[in-house]
């Protein structure tokens, strides 16, 4: 069992309130708010040993700062990733089907699913839209 400490839990709060998926600086900004003397090093690791435990996920994108969702208990839920701007977005979905043997090696046993969503979020769309509508005169 893992030591709960003051940094853990303060790290833990942070990402049960967080209303977005927060990088390691934002967490370690808002820690900070209750625990002045909190290292960045120190929220690093924390966030790692949540992250092995299971109670945080990852979401990494090339060239991004990883970011980190805290998993609530029965509340399962996937990512769509806007490739444009960044954005983060929490998809619901109901319980996946199985995957099919073949899709797997032989003998592999599945612990986690998580599926990400990639793509273009509305706001992206709508602004490429309007630029190409401004970019061709005969639109």
């Amino acid at each position: 069992m893992v030591r709960q400490t003051k940094q853990r839990a303060a790290v833990i709060e942070v990402l049960q309130s967080a209303r977005s998926h927060p990088d390691a600086a934002w967490v370690h900004a808002q820690v900070r708010e209750r625990l002045p003397q909190v290292s960045l090093g120190t929220v690093y690791r924390t966030l790692d040993t949540l992250v092995r435990d299971g109670v945080v996920v990852t979401i990494e994108r090339a060239g991004q700062a990883t970011r980190y969702d805290y998993r609530h208990p029965g509340h399962d839920h996937h990512h769509a990733v806007c490739r444009s701007c960044g954005a983060i977005f929490d998809v619901e979905m109901a319980d996946l089907p199985p995957l099919p043997p073949a899709v797997l090696p032989a003998g592999f046993q599945v612990s986690d699913v998580r599926l990400e969503f990639l793509g273009v979020c509305p706001d992206c769309a709508d602004r490429a839209l309007g630029e190409s509508a401004r970019a061709d005169p005969l639109t």
